[in-house]
């Protein structure tokens, strides 16, 4: 197998030249430079990339834990951080887990034994405690409130835009009230569901299991939530769907079985995809490709940081 002493033994430099010109380094002749190079072309030598990551300290790499690939949610906050590994020649390591705590476990592994030099949490599915574990070894960025579990984050307040979407329901005349969530657990979810909870006890509103819908995730679920409404004899009048993609699916199933949105049914989403200003849907625009960017700001800066962005309701003709 060749290496850089067989490199510079051909050239007729050193290997401290031949290192410098593997590595870009600015203080080499361009004669020489040119020479080491026909000399690297010559033999087809491969630079051994745990070697260099040894010697560097670092990877250039950072792990992306996210759970679905192909959510709107996530590949948007993905958008964002791979705009910025870019600008920073970094590469992205995926992780999909799935909300499967030992693919997550996986990832976070990688950082312990230096196959990567941070990572990004989409959205956990182990306990505070585990990523605990692993801040030691690097750092651990997640996209939740972290601040009191003191790990670096990027965040929405999720109970703040439920309330205020609740809030909105309620000012065009809704007391009954659902929501749909892919997941109850999570720091995101449990803010949805607080909120949620405290509101409806300030309407004097009982709590109907039967109104919260969960494992919701696709345009497909539409079709679910639509059916369970449809038996109920008592429905909720408005809706709050935590994906406008969901949202999406909902309104075209109620057409489907005639019923009118807003009349019978508002309905207000989250995320602000792009299709709800075509389609009129009533949502919480939430930075999501502005999140990613500073995701991954925060794993290169390395420094305990917490950052809430803002949310912002769009009114349009849901409700």
């Amino acid at each position: 197998m060749v290496n850089i002493r067989d490199i510079a033994k051909k050239a007729g430099v050193s290997v401290s030249t031949v290192s410098r010109v593997l590595n870009n380094h600015p203080y080499v002749s361009e004669e020489k430079r040119e020479c080491v190079q026909a000399v690297v072309d010559e033999l087809n030598y491969e630079q051994n990339s745990n070697a260099v990551t040894l010697s560097k300290g670092k990877t250039n790499r950072i792990a992306v834990v996210l759970p679905f690939i192909n959510h709107p949610y996530f590949s948007v906050i993905l958008e964002g951080v791979s705009k910025q590994a870019l600008s920073a020649h970094c590469q992205l390591v995926l992780c999909q887990t799935a909300y499967d705590v030992k693919k997550e476990i996986e990832a976070l592994h990688m950082l312990k034994t230096k196959q990567v030099d941070g990572v990004i949490i989409c959205s956990r599915a182990n306990d505070w405690s585990v990523l605990s574990e692993y801040q030691s070894y690097g750092p651990v960025v997640v996209c939740e409130d972290g601040t009191a579990k003191k790990v670096s984050s990027v965040y929405v307040n999720h109970y703040a835009a439920f309330e205020k979407a609740l809030s909105y329901l309620h000012e065009h005349g809704h007391q009954k009230i659902g929501y749909c969530v892919g997941r109850m657990s999570g720091t995101n979810s449990e803010q949805r569901a607080n909120a949620y909870g405290d509101f409806m006890k300030r309407l004097q509103e009982p709590i109907r299991e039967e109104w919260v819908f969960t494992d919701c995730l696709y345009i497909t679920d539409g079709d679910m939530i639509v059916d369970r409404l449809l038996a109920m004899d008592d429905r909720p009048t408005g809706l709050l769907v935590t994906n406008d993609q969901l949202a999406v699916g909902v309104i075209t199933r109620c057409k489907k079985e005639g019923l009118s949105v807003p009349k019978d049914i508002a309905i207000i989403g989250f995320d602000n995809h792009p299709l709800t200003a075509y389609l009129d849907i009533t949502t919480i625009q939430l930075p999501l490709f502005e999140m990613g960017e500073h995701l991954f700001k925060l794993v290169l800066d390395k420094s305990l940081q917490y950052i809430e962005l803002p949310f912002q309701l769009i009114e349009r003709q849901t409700v």
